[in-house]
């Protein structure tokens, strides 16, 4: 018989289609069994494994799904919705499901799992605690996140939810270095994960420790250029250059990444029309992917059709993007 929260992640994958396709590989943290229920060993080695797989920095859409299987099958409610909240949250964080969904499905799973006949009142109350707290975080109710989250008990250094209680001790106003140091050393199990980038941002950029914050946010941008954080990050790297922070692309800023991304497609296409998406990183004053920017493009200058296309853009433009068409152009 399918189960509760598995079917809430079940029906919530199909409606956000993620980054690529899920594949039923389960695996994760530690279990917090009802009581008088022995766990199987085989599901304790198939949790295990995907922690493993996690801290590989190899998470793929799905995975979670499989984990909240698991942990629901050995009786831990608390766990599989942390698991099942962990699902939707990357899948937002990519750009795939909106704010108006995960709202509905957490929502949505909260009912399903009151409703339930089955569930002793333990198993109940522990799955509402986690469901409640996710719900919270996921609105940036920082207290009322840590008050439900805190009664979930977890031994597991780097899992889902020591990551959420260190977010919401960041962005509650803590400003003890041991919190950062701690979300720091989680980062191996969260590489692939935009929001661990936004938060981390976040958490230091408030701090007025730019060089670190602006890594995040860069890393953050790399993983999910079009995601919801993406222009946030922007916004903190614009403003650890000095730059200003208008623009639906925090003031145009582009990461090397993405520089380098563009320059591809372009010369894979022999288009040197794609360009234009640099102009306006091209147009602001100097900073260091600016820089890069100007440096790629003159490596092009020795293809004639991309000469050309310099010359003509700097026609065609005014200012500091004219200027630095013109001096690509006769470079």
């Amino acid at each position: 018989m399918m189960k509760l929260v598995y079917l809430f992640v079940v029906l919530m994958a199909a409606a956000c289609t993620g980054p690529g396709s899920g594949r039923d590989i389960p695996g994760a943290p530690v279990l917090r069994q009802a009581a008088n229920t022995v766990v199987p060993v085989d599901i304790v080695t198939e949790l295990e494994r995907i922690a493993e797989i996690e801290r590989a920095g190899a998470f793929f859409p799905g995975l979670a799904l499989a984990q909240s299987a698991l942990m629901e099958q050995a009786g831990d409610y608390a766990g599989a919705a942390v698991a099942a909240y962990k699902e939707l949250a990357w899948t937002y964080a990519h750009g795939a499901a909106t704010r108006e969904q995960v709202e509905e499905g957490l929502q949505h799973a909260l009912v399903l799992l009151e409703d339930a006949a089955l569930l002793i009142d333990s198993q109940r109350d522990a799955g509402g605690y986690a469901i409640r707290g996710c719900l919270a975080f996921f609105r940036e109710d920082w207290a009322r996140a840590q008050e439900y989250l805190e009664k979930i008990p977890d031994e597991e250094p780097d899992s889902f939810l020591r990551w959420m209680l260190l977010v919401c001790a960041l962005e509650g106003g803590n400003e003890e270095q041991t919190f950062r140091s701690a979300y720091g050393a989680i980062r191996a199990r969260y590489a692939l994960f935009p929001e661990y980038w936004y938060r981390g941002a976040r958490a230091f950029s408030l701090r007025e420790a730019g060089s670190i914050a602006a890594l995040y946010a860069e890393q953050c941008i790399n993983t999910a250029p079009q995601g919801p954080y993406s222009q946030d990050c922007r916004r903190i790297l614009a403003a650890h250059l000095g730059l200003s922070p208008n623009g639906t692309r925090g003031g145009g800023i582009l990461t090397k990444a993405e520089i380098e991304h563009i320059i591809r497609s372009s010369v894979s296409a022999n288009d040197p029309e794609k360009l234009q998406e640099l102009f306006p990183l091209m147009d602001l004053p100097d900073n260091p992917y600016t820089l890069y920017a100007l440096g790629a493009m003159q490596s092009l200058t020795a293809i004639p059709e991309y000469r050309a296309f310099f010359a003509e853009g700097a026609i065609k433009s005014a200012g500091r993007l004219g200027e630095r068409l013109n001096f690509i152009s006769r470079s």
